[in-house]
């Protein structure tokens, strides 16, 4: 399992990566990249890990 500070450090990592993969690339060409879209999900995946949601699916 992966300490909080370790998934942070991740997450701040891709967005550096997804922000430089952006600024290289023309306006146009960034929405629906695979390699923006994939790093969109893995940040969006590292985020429901530190605020997961609370309550519950079956009531």
């Amino acid at each position: 399992m992966r300490s909080e500070d370790q998934i942070k450090r991740k997450l701040h990592e891709l967005s550096r990566q997804r922000d430089l993969l952006v600024s290289r690339m023309p306006a146009d060409q960034s929405a629906g990249n695979p390699q923006v879209d994939r790093i969109e999900d893995m940040i969006l995946m590292l985020e429901w890990v530190l605020d997961q949601p609370s309550g519950s699916y079956h009531v």
